[in-house]
This record gives structure tokens, sequence and C-alpha cells, in this order.
């Protein structure tokens, strides 16, 4: 199994922003330029993009929507795209602005029953985005933490044709502490499928870290504050992915 850096373009009012544990009060804009900013991973060696809509998590509403569809457009590589999508015409909004994989995150909880029938009809261009706390799927933007476990859920979509996983313990996104190796591994074992792990990663040691397991299913990571604050040079991590565990980084 090859293992593929997500560069992470996170959206809110229009602008790159980060958060802290998935804070709202806690946000840091770097650029007010996110084409500008898709443009740059891409020319570093990017060959995936990580976008989400915060506004959209929040409120359901696509408000980044025109700048997803640019970003799109503007860079030859595939989107990972999600935040709020909860109907199925929201998710082929995505699509049809040039969106490869489409993330549903708190529709697997909200609504399953769109979540099958967009697994049915789309299958592997339907990414699964499981967001725990405590080991506790948290939705609408992290603001609710429900009782499902995260790898209950997980086992219950691989039964509707789930094969790709975006992992995110919320308690290490945006902390620069390292991901939850233990969380992301228990994950990919018990649903079997591609997990792609999201929170904490600091620099390319934790890439590498991740990049070994490989094997047990653990397919990416998704990059997003340390590249904002120099802890990761993009290329140089593609650069040892590829001499270390002899993957492309893609």
């Amino acid at each position: 199994m090859s293992f593929i850096l997500y560069p992470a373009v996170d959206l809110r009012g229009g602008k790159c922003v980060r958060l802290y544990q998935g804070d709202y009060g806690a946000e840091t804009v770097y650029d007010e330029d996110p084409v500008g900013v898709a443009r740059k991973w891409r020319a570093a060696g990017a060959e995936w993009l990580h976008v989400v809509d915060l506004d959209a998590a929040r409120t359901g509403e696509p408000v980044n929507l025109p700048v997803i569809r640019e970003i799109a457009l503007s860079v030859d590589i595939p989107l990972q795209a999600g935040g709020g999508v909860r109907s199925m015409e929201r998710l082929e909004l995505l699509l049809s602005a040039g969106v490869q994989r489409v993330v549903l995150g708190s529709a697997a909880i909200d609504d399953p029953r769109f979540v099958r029938e967009a697994l049915v009809r789309y299958g592997d261009r339907i990414a699964l985005g499981i967001d725990a706390r405590n080991g506790r799927v948290a939705t609408h933007g992290w603001l609710e933490t429900t009782e499902v476990a995260a790898e209950d859920l997980a086992k219950e979509m691989v039964r509707h044709g789930a094969e790709t996983f975006i992992f995110t313990d919320i308690s290490r996104d945006g902390t620069l502490s390292g991901p939850n190796v233990e969380a992301i591994l228990s994950l990919a074992r018990a649903c079997g499928k591609r997990v792609i792990a999201s929170g904490g990663v600091r620099d390319t040691e934790d890439v590498l870290r991740l990049a070994r397991h490989a094997g047990e299913g653990v397919a990416g990571a998704v990059v997003g504050r340390a590249l904002y604050t120099g802890g990761l040079d993009l290329g140089e991590a593609m650069r040892r992915l590829t001499r270390e565990t002899g993957e492309e980084g893609r």
C-alpha cells in the first residue's frame, strides 16, 4: 500500500486558516489567498490536496465552494474535500466543482441512509471522515460529541462499501504534539481498509513513523499546521519517504 501526503487547505471566510483542536475561537489566519497556497503546495511536490470548508462544517452552507472550484482549476492534482456535506446535492456540487474525493463526516451519524446511497453511487470517490474525542465520534465541526465509538462506526461503514477513512484525533489536531499512532493503527486494524491520519503531525519524523505502518492500512497523512509554521518541509518529507520507505509520497 502506498503512502500519500495531503497538504491541508482549511477554508474559513475565504481565507486559509488553522484551528486549535477544532476550536473556532482559536483560529490562526495563515494566508488570505488559499488558491495561492494550493499552488505553493503543488509546486513543492504535492500529489493531492486536502481541502476543508470549515464554514460549511459548522453551518451546512457551502460558503467556500467558489474557492474550492478555483483551487481545482488552478492545480493539476486531485482534491480531497469536505466540510458539511450532508446531502447528495452538496456532494455532487463538490464533484462538479472538480473535487476527486468527497469526505463525508457528520452525515454518517445524522443520515446513514444518505451515506450508504453515496457509497453505492460514487464508491471510492467517497471517504469517511471519522473525528474522535476520547475515542468517541464528534460531529458538526467537532461541536458535538456522540456516544458512538470510532471503530464501531468504521466497521459499520465498511459493511456499506467504504474503502477510505480519514481519522482525526481532535486532541492532537493543530497542536503539533505528534499523531496518535496507536489510535490510528487500531482503527486501521478494526476496519481493514485505508486510513489516512490527520492531526498532530509536527515534522518529517512523524510522517515516517506513520508511513512505516503503510502495510497495516495507514495509507497517508494530512499535514497542516506544521507546513504553515515551517516545522515540516514538504519537499524534504517526500524525499525522505522515497529514500526510507521506497514510496513516492503520493
